[in-house]
């Protein structure tokens, strides 16, 4: 399932405009983004980040399964910068076997129920292996006219391995409740309109963008150190970067993130993350004011380099940012969003010029940094 990188209309190869090899980086966000990373069960999210992540720095993991790349050339008596993004996605967990043998679940993160069912996803057995499932309620057939009428709830689904009975899933399927589900997507790309369609976009564009920045700076002298990390369980309360800002005890922070897109809904004037216009920056969220002098620094930045920024407020919502900028007596932190249409579903929209104009974006203003300049924010 992960690995894997379908191409729609041609095979893109080449740099992109900020240096990195885009063949590359598609690679690395197919991999990032087709490996299974339930939150608590990120192991394979991880593991494929670490593949792409060799030579860019000392890497390390907490109990926690957070893994943390140092850049090359640190020295420990610099001002620290955290580059963060979450290895998580939103799905599922088996809740219990049914007598029939289907499965009933639980949310892991934030799902709209109507957008849940008739999907496939994979079930980690007790081997550690993914099987397919199937999200199924019952047919319109066998519905009263009030179970027609009703909104749709999680509790009334089930997962359809295929199993006859609960003694077929536990002894040949191998089903065995508190284990991780995952939507079964593998990531495509348009190359004719730079569309790619994956899952898990939220954060795995961040998870390369971690990745692609720190290959931009391999070669850059600067005034400050460098640490990426990549956080455990975004989707059920940013409790990995809570432990990752302990452990990094940053001077100032740029958390990417994958920002729900504005653009297909809503009125023109009051959409903010349109995707194909660069990386999002948010002044508000439910949890973070922005640091306001580090966010005007990053936009006015990007308006002198021409790096394509859109930057608007949230009325919901949070991010990493959240506990990041609470920890080591306050931390200086912006979010750079990557846009994606449709997060928190099986299926995102986004572009590989985002990412690497949100890539651009974030390399520039670390190598602006140094202790006087994030004494000013």
């Amino acid at each position: 399932m992960h690995g894997i990188l379908c191409y729609c209309k041609g095979n893109q190869t080449g740099k992109g405009a900020i240096g990195l090899d885009k063949k590359k980086y598609l690679t690395v966000i197919a991999d990032i983004s087709n490996a299974p990373g339930a939150s608590g069960f990120e192991d394979e999210v991880v593991n494929a980040a670490r593949r792409h992540a060799v030579g860019l720095g000392d890497m390390t993991e907490d109990a926690m399964r957070n893994l943390y790349i140092r850049r090359a050339g640190n020295t420990g008596s610099r001002p620290v910068v955290m580059l963060d993004a979450h290895s998580d996605e939103v799905s599922f967990m088996v809740h219990s076997i049914k007598p029939n043998g289907t499965l009933r679940f639980m949310e892991l993160g934030g799902w709209v129920p109507c957008n849940v069912p008739a999907h496939r996803v994979k079930v980690r057995n007790a081997d550690g292996i993914y099987i397919d499932g199937v999200i199924a309620s019952k047919p319109p057939h066998f519905m009263s006219a009030a179970e027609k009428a009703a909104p749709p709830d999680v509790s009334q689904m089930v997962i359809d391995i295929g199993a006859t009975s609960a003694q077929d899933a536990i002894e040949n399927f191998r089903i065995r409740i508190g284990e991780p589900i995952v939507p079964d997507v593998t990531l495509t790309y348009d190359e004719a309109h730079d569309l790619l369609i994956g899952k898990a976009f939220d954060c795995r564009m961040g998870c390369a963008a971690v990745i692609g920045t720190l290959d931009e700076l391999q070669n850059e002298t600067l005034a400050v150190d460098v640490v990426g990390a990549l956080s455990t369980q975004e989707e059920v309360g940013t409790r990995g970067a809570t432990v990752t800002a302990q452990t990094v005890a940053p001077d100032i922070a740029i958390v990417f993130e994958g920002c729900p897109a504005d653009d297909t809904f809503g009125e023109e004037y009051a959409m903010q993350t349109r995707i194909k216009k660069g990386p999002y920056l948010r002044h508000i969220d439910a949890r973070m004011i922005t640091n306001p002098r580090f966010q005007r620094y990053a936009l006015a930045l990007g308006e002198k380099l021409g790096i394509p920024v859109q930057d608007g407020v949230r009325t919901g919502g949070s991010t990493d940012g959240a506990p990041i900028h609470l920890s080591n007596r306050y931390v200086p932190t912006i979010v750079v969003g990557i846009p994606v249409r449709y997060i928190h579903t099986h299926y995102g929209i986004a572009t590989y010029y985002d990412f690497e104009n949100a890539v651009k974006l974030a390399a520039e203003v670390i190598k602006t940094l140094n202790a006087d300049v994030i004494a000013g924010f």
